[in-house]
């Protein structure tokens, strides 16, 4: 007897020690013959992977094709990672895929994989009458569950320092860990370190793969800026989506950039009030991208994982930021609280704890992970309008 699916998702650890690469492989060799395969872009990187994919994913949408988007990790729901034609995939979809991949895969294997595995095959069998689909990879790319499957497109994201249990110390290792997982055709996006460029030449030249630079036409840019001022984003998600119009242009998919007015790009810079903003980013490469994007200073609602260089991150923000307010969340990775006041101490911004109160004279950033997010929005959801 098989667990319905949020009950069988509850019991996988999200985090594991060691991590057996083959699993997923010998997995998605028992899928493969029992489902079609849709043309994959698949996104690696370290900032910009999810609003890279979901731009890409709505304007190919827009334009007509049945598409899929499979991104992590969610806000508040699950289904915000399996997104299908424009929306977050329905509870039903995702029991009808989990029944049918648990009978495909038998009992043994279904619980042996990871979370992030056993979901990323559930995205494909959710996907499978898709003519595209764009696969967000999770912490590396290399060695990442959404590597398991042919793509026509590998989209490179800015890489920076993050994650450097799993991915190497150093820039030229992280990037190495990344690009490895390419195939023909690759888009390198802007990069902050010149590093990046580097290894993706050494890499592309030896699998004989093709590199295209992100290049984007001035009307393009006139156009996007209009678009991003109307929708308040920062300058860094016109670059995002300069990448995701090139991108379809590689896969030779017509787009209207105008289509762009329609997406909503929840948790990316994202004003939720006049004077609240909430962005899921979480490294300093993400804290530099939002420093040149504010355009006031604000107070920071803040708190981190054990695993990102906090103390970069709100050096990098100082300049932007009047007060922290630490908001206290749940994850078996977060950092002690005293760790967290050593760090604003040590940078020398003034802080208290989250109450709860919004003062409507200030503005806010909520930033810090996507659980900083996540408890903000369900303390703040009686007194705000909160999307469901």
């Amino acid at each position: 007897m098989m667990d319905a699916f949020d009950r069988f998702l509850q019991n996988k650890p999200l985090y594991y020690k060691e991590i057996d690469h083959q699993r997923v492989h010998s997995a998605y060799g028992l899928l493969k013959p029992h489902i079609k395969q849709p043309r994959t872009v698949h996104i690696v990187g370290t900032n910009g992977k999810g609003s890279t994919g979901r731009m890409l994913a709505h304007l190919a949408y827009k334009s007509g094709l049945k598409v899929g988007h499979f991104s992590s990790p969610h806000i508040l729901k699950f289904n915000e990672r399996i997104w299908l034609n424009g929306s977050d995939s329905t509870d039903e979809a995702l029991e009808a895929a989990h029944q049918r991949l648990f009978v495909i895969l038998g009992k043994e294997m279904s619980e042996s994989l990871s979370y992030f595995e056993y979901t990323t095959l559930l995205a494909f069998v959710v996907f499978e009458d898709c003519d595209l689909m764009v696969l967000e990879a999770g912490l590396g790319g290399e060695f990442d569950a959404t590597n398991v499957c042919d793509k026509a497109l590998s989209v490179i994201t800015p890489i920076g320092i993050d994650h450097q249990a799993f991915l190497g110390e150093s820039i030229e290792a992280i990037a190495g860990t990344k690009i490895r997982s390419i195939q023909k055709e690759v888009l390198l996006a802007p990069q902050v370190y010149d590093e990046v460029l580097e290894v993706a030449k050494e890499i592309t030249e030896k699998k004989g793969a093709t590199l295209h630079l992100s290049r984007c036409p001035s009307e393009s840019v006139t156009q996007l800026r209009a678009i991003a001022e109307e929708k308040s984003w920062g300058e860094y998600l016109v670059e995002n989506a300069c990448v995701a119009l090139q991108a379809l242009e590689l896969l030779h998919i017509s787009y209207e950039i105008e289509d762009l007015r329609t997406l909503e790009l929840f948790g990316r810079f994202y004003p939720l009030t006049k004077n609240i903003r909430i962005d899921v980013g979480h490294n300093p490469l993400a804290a530099k991208a939002i420093e040149k994007a504010l355009d006031k200073k604000v107070v920071l609602i803040y708190n981190s994982l054990d695993d990102k260089d906090y103390e970069a991150v709100l050096r990098t923000l100082k300049p932007k930021v009047k007060q922290v307010e630490i908001i206290p969340i749940h994850s078996q990775r977060a950092t002690t609280l005293s760790e967290i006041e050593e760090a604003i101490q040590k940078v020398g911004i003034s802080y208290s704890y989250f109450e709860g109160k919004i003062d409507k004279n200030e503005h806010y950033l909520v930033f810090g992970s996507f659980y900083v997010v996540e408890e903000f929005l369900n303390r703040m959801q009686k007194k705000i309008n909160v999307p469901k």
